[in-house]
């Protein structure tokens, strides 16, 4: 049974503030719980339908502080989500501290100024998706526990590190070492010709204002997605996430072609 103070305390991690202070955010979804569990991240407490803790291997429960079986309605007072799953989990955010020396070693996603979760969440699971390891935000982009970038990410939140920095002084530290920065603009050359780097920095800016202007001169390398229609079609460009997604599979593509 889940008492009126814990549902108030989960129910208060929706907020980034209450996050940030308790170090926890929370995952909902069998698949995601599963995921987390199977990964041996630091779960404080798990709460879910009888069924689904019993149909859980005794190793995966064994590492969690606090197991709370759970009915529908409850589940439902908790959810972010307007049809709960069966299982929701409270996990303990881990300390990410970014070293210098990986911007070396390969590419580099900065993002400036996401602030649609979605988004966010899509772009860390792309970056999964093609082996990308990291993840520079700028720090008014939105936050990577809100509840629905850890829907949209679909468990690659494990598999990312996202770090929340200074754009300027991450570029600054770019030009310092000649490593590229390939920033998506709209004079920028096609990203389908253009020679593209094995390592750098993949820059991707607000959903609607572009990469902010402070960040422009550190630009190495305009690359652009180009548009194969007219005016006509209504289209003038790509949600951020798509055209992160296209970006790094063409990185990938190239890459395979240098090996």
């Amino acid at each position: 049974m889940v008492s009126k103070n814990k549902a108030n305390y989960i129910i208060s991690l929706q907020k980034k503030k209450v996050r940030d202070e308790e170090r926890l955010f929370v995952i909902e979804g069998d698949k995601l719980v599963k995921e987390f569990l199977l990964a041996r991240a630091p779960v404080k407490t798990l709460i879910a339908k009888p069924e689904f803790l019993n149909s859980l291997p005794l190793f995966l429960k064994q590492g969690v502080a606090e197991i709370i079986p759970a009915s529908y309605d409850e589940l439902k007072r908790i959810s972010t989500l307007k049809t709960p799953h069966n299982a929701l989990a409270v996990i303990v955010i881990p300390e990410n501290i970014p070293d210098p020396a990986e911007l070396k070693k390969g590419l580099t996603v900065a993002l400036d100024c996401i602030q649609d979760p979605g988004n966010l969440g899509t772009i860390i699971r792309a970056a999964a998706w093609f082996g990308l390891k990291n993840i520079y935000c700028s720090h008014d982009c939105v936050d990577e526990y809100n509840p629905k970038v850890i829907q949209a990410s679909m468990g690659a939140i494990l598999h990312v590190n996202v770090f929340y920095t200074e754009l300027n002084e991450l570029l600054r530290k770019a030009a310092e070492i000649n490593l590229p920065v390939f920033g998506t603009m709209l004079e920028g050359e096609s990203i389908y010709t253009y020679k593209l780097a094995s390592k750098g920095i993949i820059l991707l800016g607000n959903e609607s204002q572009g990469i902010s202007n402070g960040l422009l001169p550190f630009i190495t390398d305009k690359i652009v997605i180009p548009r194969l229609t007219d005016d006509s079609s209504g289209i003038d460009s790509l949600n951020v996430s798509m055209a992160a997604s296209v970006i790094f599979s063409e990185f990938t593509r190239s890459k395979g072609r240098q090996l």
